[in-house]
């Protein structure tokens, strides 16, 4: 009990400690979400009179709608590669049991929630870890978004790896943790481990809420992890005889992934598109404001009345009467005159659409990149060559998220070493479409026994995998240029097995997705015509 006690202490110091250096980043994130939003004019209002128009363009918004919409045409797949021969057939069920796994989770969804955190606050954070209460009480991989409010790593380290701690915090029900943990009565309520919050539309009520810490740690080389809530241990894997020894999971690393935008020196995190092109939206809506509000004093006719005027203001205001009178003698004109005003200047216009054009070149959201046209531009290769040229910053980014989407598939496989004991029926996609049903276990994943070769007793070898991902071509232009390539193929007579010799030779210099199964087809087919003419 002393022991959890000093656990408990040892956790809430490191916890606050890490708070309080993360705190301008938290901060940052929450505003950036306020941007996203289009709340912007919360932050900037406290400079500007109440009744100026707020305008608030959506050309941020549209710079992160097309960063968006280029990562999820890319969405990634994976393909693993055995290292050794021996290794080749796991390798193949393994690429067709991920997949499985990944959409079992709903990645695809996990994907772009974490794709819009990459966008806005400049890293997205995949949490991968084993649900012991998945699929009846049997247990799987729990692949899912973590919000980088509620993640806390010790200040200074740039690999999350590094950190000596990391410590994942958030809101449950109180009731629901009574029913789970009967020793947390009289003891839950609103401690001081509360994450930030966002600013919600909604009211929340979460006082009825206890803060649940998941705490992470490196002790020794190995990974442990302990729950707390409000002081109380309620787990802690140094006290579990089945993890004291190994730690909490074999592969010993934190079961957290960053993808990072635009990386920074001590920190895992980097900041944004949003961060980026925030000041310059900024301004363009200033301009706007500006520039509307003149409009609105320029369409609203305002007048110059004397105090001893001669003119009835009530029925020169009334713009239903006919007639307005006026007392005593003299030019009533004189007694009451229009207010001009000023037209903005057109330089203030140009301003304006420069910082368009500035937001557009540092973001690299550029016209042709969503489809428009330059002038003088028209050919279809043209247009072509353009986006392809323009859309380097995107292939950039998602190459990024592919290295990460590659450590968060070798956590899942470390994951099934350890924990796929029993096998495990998967509906897989076979060849040529065709769906198929695999039994697969840890059996083959783990540690081999120990082998004598040229009389040198051998360790056991653990089978090790290589992992290369491939996009899933959403693209409709990308999809067409594919089908199109094979109907030239065909055209040109590759398929016909008379001409396979210098199929083959062809495609050796040709670099395309699915060239494999291409030359694979071509030179069975230029088997298949050798034995008949032998035959």
């Amino acid at each position: 009990m002393e022991r959890k006690h000093s656990m408990a202490a040892e956790a809430q110091a490191l916890l606050a400690e890490y708070r309080r250096g993360k705190a301008a980043l938290d901060a940052r994130v929450v505003d950036n979400d306020q941007w996203y939003r289009l709340r912007h004019w919360q932050r900037m209002r406290p400079s500007g009179n109440p009744g100026d128009p707020e305008p608030a363009s959506a050309w941020l918004l549209n710079c992160l709608l097309n960063k968006h919409a280029d990562a999820m045409d890319n969405f990634p797949e994976p393909v693993v590669l055995p290292r050794e021969e021996g290794d080749r057939a796991d390798a193949t069920v393994l690429s067709a049991v991920l997949p499985v796994i990944l959409e079992q989770n709903e990645f695809e969804q996990t994907y772009s929630d974490m794709w819009w955190q990459k966008l806005k606050s400049g890293a997205g954070i995949l949490g991968v870890f084993w649900n012991p209460a998945k699929h009846g009480g049997q247990g799987d991989v729990d692949v899912r978004r973590v919000d980088i409010l509620n993640l806390f790593w010790e200040p200074g380290v740039t690999d999350i790896q590094d950190s000596r701690n990391v410590f994942h915090v958030e809101l449950h029900d109180n009731d629901e943790l009574l029913a789970r943990y009967p020793q947390l009565e009289g003891k839950l309520g609103q401690g001081a481990d509360r994450p930030q919050v966002y600013v919600y539309d909604d009211a929340i009520d979460t006082s009825k809420k206890s803060a649940v810490v998941d705490w992470y740690y490196k002790r020794g080389g190995l990974l442990h992890y302990a729950k707390l809530v409000n002081g109380e241990v309620l787990y802690a894997s140094q006290e579990d005889p089945a993890c004291a020894q190994r730690g909490f999971y074999d592969h010993g690393k934190y079961p957290f992934v960053f993808d990072t935008l635009f990386s920074c020196e001590g920190t895992p995190t980097g900041f944004g598109y949003l961060d980026l092109c925030k000041e310059p939206q900024m301004y363009i809506d200033r301009l706007n404001q500006v520039i509307l509000k003149n409009a609105v004093m320029a369409s609203r006719p305002r007048w110059f009345v004397r105090q001893d005027g001669i003119v009835n203001e009530e029925e020169y205001a009334d713009w239903d009467r006919d007639f307005v009178h006026y007392t005593g003698s003299g030019d009533p004109e004189e007694h009451i005159r229009p207010i001009q005003v000023k037209p903005v200047s057109d330089i203030f216009v140009n301003i304006l659409n420069n910082k368009i054009e500035e937001l557009k070149e540092t973001s690299g959201n550029r016209d042709f990149s969503q489809g428009g046209t330059i002038g003088g531009v028209t050919a279809a290769s043209a247009i072509a060559a353009l986006q392809e040229a323009g859309s380097k910053l995107s292939r950039d980014m998602i190459k990024a998220s592919y290295r990460a989407f590659t450590q968060v598939c070798y956590l899942i496989i470390e994951l099934m070493r350890q924990f796929y004991d029993e096998p495990r029926s998967f509906r897989v996609i076979g060849e040529r479409g065709a769906q198929a049903f695999v039994l697969y276990s840890n059996a083959r994943l783990r540690p081999r026994a120990p082998s004598v070769e040229y009389g040198v007793p051998m360790g056991g070898r653990v089978p090790v995998f290589d992992i290369r991902i491939k996009p899933q071509k959403t693209n409709a232009f990308s999809k067409a240029a594919q089908n199109e390539l094979a109907k030239e193929f065909y055209s040109l007579g590759f398929f016909n097995p008379a001409n396979a010799a210098q199929a083959l030779i062809c495609l050796e210099m040709m670099d395309f997705e699915g060239k494999e199964m291409v030359v694979k087809r071509i030179a069975e087919q230029a088997a298949k015509g050798v034995s008949a003419w032998r035959g």
